[in-house]
C-alpha cells in the first residue's frame, strides 16, 4: 500500500503507527474496565502505561532486529535502519518481554501483584496485533508471504494502479501499492534488495503470495475471543496472561508463520514458488515458540485455582 498516512511539511505520520496506537488504545480501555471489575487500581495501570509503551517498543524492535539481522548487519546491510522502527518490523514476543520486565519493576516499587496487572494488558496485546498487521499491510514491506499456487494467493497491484477510485487516491495518495518490493522467483531466501535476485538469475514478482498480514490479523481476532473466555473463566493472577502467551504462540506458529517469507532456521520442510503451496518449517519464531508453549502449559497446570466468574 502506501505507508504514509499524510504529509505536513517535514511530518510524515504513518499508517503503521496509527493502527497500532488505535489498537492499543482500544485494548487499554477494555483492560481498564476489567481492572475496575476486579477491584484493581486503574490509576496504577494508567501510571505504568507510558513506561510499558517504551519498554514494549524497545523489546519488540530489539528482538526483531536480532532475528532479522540480514537487512541490518548482513552483506550490504544498513545498521542505522535498525533504529527506524517507524518503517515497521517488530517482534510481538520481544514486546511482551519488554512489558513484563517493566511491569515487574513497577510492581516491585509500588508493591503490586505483577500478574494481576499483566492480565489487564492482554486486550491491548490482541488489538495491538491486529493494528500492527494492518500497519504491516500498509507498509507493504513487512511480514510478506511466500509465493504460492493456492487460490487464496494475493498479487499486489502495480504501483499507481487505479484502486478504490478517486477515494483511494485521496486517502492513500497516487503512490498506492508502491511500498511492496516484490519477492524473488527463486524463493524468499533470495533478497530482492541490492540486485541480489536478478544477479542470481531470478525475477522479481508481485505475487501470488500468501497475504500473511491478513493471517496475522486473524490471529489477533481469535485472541480476542480467548481473552473473553479467560476473563469469564478465572481471576487467578496470571491466568489470562499465560493463556494469551500460550495461544498467541500456537496460533501464530500454525496460521501465520509457515507462510511468511522468514528464513528457515531448520529446514524441516520447504515448498515455495509460483507452482508450490508456499509453506516452510521451521522458522526461528516457530522454534522459539516451543519452549514458550511448554512454559505456559506448565505455569497454567500448576496455577492455584481461583474463583470463577
Amino acid at each position: 500500500m502506501d505507508p504514509i498516512w499524510f504529509q505536513l511539511g517535514p511530518l510524515t505520520p504513518r499508517w503503521y503507527g496509527l493502527f497500532i496506537m488505535l489498537g492499543v488504545l482500544f485494548g487499554a480501555m477494555w483492560g481498564l474496565n476489567e481492572a475496575r471489575r476486579r477491584d484493581l487500581d486503574p490509576e496504577k495501570l494508567l501510571d505504568m502505561l507510558l513506561y510499558l509503551v517504551f519498554a514494549g517498543l524497545i523489546g519488540a524492535r530489539l528482538v526483531y532486529v536480532l532475528t532479522s539481522y540480514d537487512p541490518y548487519f548482513g552483506p550490504n546491510g544498513r545498521p542505522l535502519d535498525a533504529l527506524k522502527v517507524w518503517q515497521g518490523g517488530i517482534s510481538i514476543h520481544g514486546g511482551i518481554l519488554g512489558i513484563v520486565v517493566a511491569t515487574w519493576i513497577f510492581a516491585k516499587i509500588h508493591k503490586l501483584n505483577m500478574w494481576s496487572y499483566l492480565d489487564m494488558m492482554v486486550p491491548a496485546g490482541a488489538f495491538g496485533i491486529i493494528g500492527g498487521r494492518l500497519g504491516n499491510f500498509m507498509n507493504g514491506t513487512d511480514t510478506t508471504g511466500r509465493l504460492t499456487n493456492w487460490p487464496i494467493g494475493f498479487t499486489w497491484p502495480e504501483p499507481g494502479t487505479a484502486t478504490f477510485g478517486e477515494i483511494g487516491k485521496r486517502i492513500f495518495t497516487p503512490d498506492l501499492w508502491s511500498a511492496y518490493p516484490g519477492t524473488c522467483s527463486l524463493g524468499s531466501e533470495v533478497s530482492v534488495y541490492y540486485g541480489n535476485c536478478v544477479a542470481q538469475g531470478g525475477e522479481i514478482l508481485r505475487g501470488p503470495v500468501h497475504l500473511t498480514q491478513l493471517y496475522g490479523a486473524v490471529v489477533g481476532i481469535l485472541l480476542i475471543f480467548i481473552i473473553i473466555w479467560c476473563f469469564r473463566r478465572s481471576r487467578a493472577p496470571g491466568f489470562a496472561f499465560w493463556q494469551f502467551i500460550l495461544w498467541y504462540s500456537i496460533l501464530r506458529s500454525v496460521i501465520e508463520e509457515p507462510f511468511r517469507d522468514n528464513p528457515i532456521f531448520w529446514n524441516l520442510y520447504l515448498s515455495e514458488g509460483v507452482d508450490k503451496i508456499g509453506m516452510g518449517l521451521l522458522t526461528l519464531t516457530q522454534i522459539a515458540s516451543i519452549p514458550i508453549v511448554l512454559v505456559a502449559i506448565y505455569v497454567l497446570a500448576t496455577m492455584q485455582p481461583d474463583n470463577k466468574q
